[in-house]
């Protein structure tokens, strides 16, 4: 009995996606709701499980092809057996070796020269005479994509001239001038085109301050270990930011602002973009309602988003939406940045590296871990004015944690 893999639905507002990888090859066993296949969508990445167990009878879909929901991918046989593999070293195949050595006798060894070479494993020894292999390693070719004329396919220095001659393989480029050329990958091209769009039809503009991290470093020195106890996650820095984003975005509303066409779109409500680098690109996962949220909750919420986008697991539901976003630049050691917004919100919080300069203080020179902060914002709904006190709302609040507290 046969049983047709098809591609799963796919979310609403996804029209279309890649398939990216192929788990299994035909004649693989498969268990019931193994992994067959990843499929890449704009945002995120989607496996597609085997509908029942048996053996992977087709592939109708090759890798890089661009499938919609429904599309047939695969069929598996239930029932069948897998197809049988060699085990490298097996008896059977070292008899085989050996009867072969013994027909064949010593005319075919390969020469000494062959066995010695350096690029012995990517060029097999007694398929290239001492000139060709010389003449293969000068012009970083590859031997099995040469056609030998010799006995049992040897090939010979006049093999490799014709293949030069004849354009099949570029000769070694110059020292520091190699180049490749890698298709975008879908997420990769969908940040392209946000970004894009955001700098087309906003009207982009970043204020900075500098924040003292002192207090902050202290109180968290001094709760880290008894919070980390009590809630099971790390005391991070994030919700501390999150927090005072949310007391600032309280003063300041028009910063967690959206612009529609000639309205302006309050939002009075709290959903925090959080910014997360992957192998595969920036993602915005959002924390809904926020400002509902103790630290501990916007912990977890974090650290979870972190780990389900480094492994391509996070949902549509979990990327979209989004009234203010927050990224961090410093965990890279960035000093200092100008984020760019994620349409359609209207204003972005960057953070950087924390790093110990002089600053004054009371009127006295001191070493102080300072911060800077950026936000940058859409100008034609928010002004400067409002955009400066909000990020002087944020450094009171990070300054004084306890203002977190009181919301004072």
């Amino acid at each position: 009995m046969s049983t047709e893999v098809r591609v799963p639905q796919l979310p609403e507002s996804v029209a279309d996606a890649t398939l990216v990888t192929w788990h299994k090859k035909v004649g693989d066993a498969v268990a019931r709701d193994e992994n067959l296949a990843d499929l890449e969508t704009d945002k995120v990445v989607l496996e597609v499980p085997a509908p029942a167990a048996g053996v992977l009878k087709s592939l109708d879909k090759a890798a890089g092809s661009t499938v919609t929901s429904g599309e047939l991918l695969a069929v598996i046989e239930a029932g069948a057996a897998a197809a049988p593999s060699a085990k490298p070293g097996s008896k059977p195949e070292a008899k085989k070796d050996q009867q072969t050595a013994k027909t064949t006798g010593a005319k075919e060894a390969p020469p000494p020269a062959a066995r010695v070479a350096p690029q012995a494993k990517e060029q097999p020894p007694g398929k290239l005479s001492p000139a060709a292999r010389r003449m293969v390693e000068e012009n970083s070719l590859s031997a099995g994509d040469i056609a030998g004329s010799g006995r049992d396919g040897r090939i010979s220095k006049s093999d490799v001239s014709q293949h030069l001659e004849s354009g099949a393989a570029p000769a070694r480029p110059a020292a520091g001038r190699a180049e490749r050329r890698v298709p975008m990958t879908r997420l990769r091209a969908r940040i392209a085109e946000r970004l894009v769009e955001a700098q087309s039809t906003a009207a982009l503009l970043t204020t900075f301050n500098e924040v003292d991290m002192q207090a902050l470093l202290a109180l968290r020195a001094r709760y880290k270990d008894a919070f980390e106890k009590r809630h099971g996650v790390r005391l991070g820095f994030m919700s501390f930011f999150a927090r005072a984003c949310i007391e600032a975005l309280r003063r300041y509303p028009v910063v967690n602002a959206s612009v529609e066409g000639a309205d302006i779109v309050y939002h009075d409500y709290y959903d925090i973009g959080m910014a997360v680098s992957t192998d595969r690109g920036l993602v915005v996962p959002v924390l809904r309602d926020a400002d509902q949220m103790d630290f501990a909750a916007i912990e977890k919420a974090v650290a979870g988003f972190a780990e389900r986008a480094r492994g391509g697991s996070l949902s549509i539901e979990e990327l979209t939406g989004g009234t203010f976003s927050i990224t961090n630049g410093g965990v890279f050691g960035s000093l200092l940045s100008t984020p760019i917004l994620n349409a359609p919100q209207s204003a972005i919080l960057g953070m950087h590296r924390i790093q110990d300069r002089p600053v004054a203080v009371d009127g006295a020179v001191v070493v102080r871990p300072m911060m800077y902060v950026a936000l940058t914002y859409d100008h034609r709904i928010i002004d400067g004015r409002e955009a400066v006190q909000f990020l002087v709302a944020v450094k009171e609040s990070i300054e004084d944690p306890a203002r977190l507290l009181l919301q004072v």
